[in-house]
C-alpha cells in the first residue's frame, strides 16, 4: 500500500534478530500456558476427590487414607475445654487473636479447629471472652498448617489455665497433653459455622481458577508477542526507508 504524500509503502521485511527472539520465547510462553491448564485440570480432579471423601467418608477413615493442606473436611463432634488464643493477629489494623479450640469428633482422632479472629481487649492483661458450644455440632472447613510463625522475636512466656495465650501452636504442644492429633488444623469455612468468630480467611491454596488465570496471562503474552512482531516487521519502504 503506497503513501500518496511520501511515495512510501508498507511491506513485510524480516528482521532475523526479531524472528529469533520470537521463535525462542513464543514456544516457551505457549508451553507455560498449557502447563497451567494441565495443573488446573489436576487441581480440579483433586478437589472433586477431596469433596467426595468429605461427603462420603467418616473423619476416622479420612485420617487413615491421608490428609493434605487445602482438603475440605466435614466432621461432627463436640468442642473441648482447651482453647488457645494465637497472639499478634491483626485484622483491618486492629490487634486480636485467632481462636483455636480442641475438637473431639464422634469418631476418629481429635483435631484443633481454628474458629477465626476475635478483637483483643484494650488491656494486655485481659483476654477476650470466648463462648464455646457444648452440644454436638457439625463443622466444615479446610485443613491448614499449624500456625507457626517463622521467627519469634522473644521467648514466649509460660501460660496456665484456659483459654491460653500462645505466640505459636505446634502439633507437638497439643500432643503433650496426651492427645494424638493430625498434622493439620481445621479452618472453619465462615462465620455461620458453629462456634465461629471472624473466619473470613484469605485463600491459602491454589484452586483451578488460579491456574486458569495464569494460563490466560501466558497466552495473552504469547499473543502480544506475535502482534508486536508482525507490527515491527511490517515497515515502510520507499525513498526514506530504502536508502541502505
Amino acid at each position: 500500500m503506497a503513501d500518496p504524500v511520501s511515495g512510501s509503502r508498507r511491506q513485510w521485511r524480516c528482521d532475523w534478530r526479531l524472528l529469533l527472539f520470537t521463535g525462542l520465547f513464543l514456544p516457551l510462553l505457549l508451553v507455560l500456558g498449557f502447563w497451567q491448564l494441565d495443573r488446573a485440570e489436576e487441581k480440579q480432579a483433586m478437589l472433586e476427590q477431596w469433596q467426595k471423601h468429605s461427603d462420603s467418608l467418616d473423619w476416622s477413615v479420612q485420617t487413615k487414607t491421608g490428609l493434605e493442606a487445602g482438603q475440605p473436611v466435614t466432621v461432627s463432634g463436640q468442642y473441648g475445654e482447651r482453647t488457645w488464643l494465637l497472639d499478634n493477629r491483626t485484622r483491618d489494623g486492629a490487634a486480636g487473636y485467632e481462636v483455636l479450640t480442641l475438637f473431639r469428633p464422634v469418631q476418629g482422632r481429635p483435631l484443633v479447629v481454628n474458629r477465626g479472629w476475635v478483637l483483643a481487649p484494650r488491656r494486655r492483661d485481659e483476654l477476650p471472652a470466648i463462648t464455646t458450644p457444648r452440644e454436638v455440632v457439625v463443622v466444615s472447613g479446610r485443613l491448614s498448617e499449624y500456625p507457626e510463625p517463622p521467627v519469634l522475636m522473644a521467648k514466649p512466656t509460660a501460660e496456665t489455665g484456659w483459654p491460653r495465650r500462645v505466640q505459636a501452636l505446634k502439633a507437638e504442644q497439643v500432643e503433650a497433653l496426651g492427645l494424638s492429633v493430625p498434622a493439620f488444623v481445621l479452618r472453619l469455612d465462615g462465620r455461620d459455622q458453629p462456634g465461629a468468630y471472624r473466619a473470613d480467611w484469605a485463600p491459602d491454596y491454589m484452586g483451578p481458577q488460579t491456574h486458569y488465570g495464569y494460563a490466560t496471562q501466558w497466552f495473552s503474552l504469547a499473543l502480544a508477542l506475535v502482534i508486536l512482531t508482525a507490527v515491527a516487521s511490517y515497515r515502510k519502504t520507499g525513498n526514506d526507508n530504502d536508502q541502505g
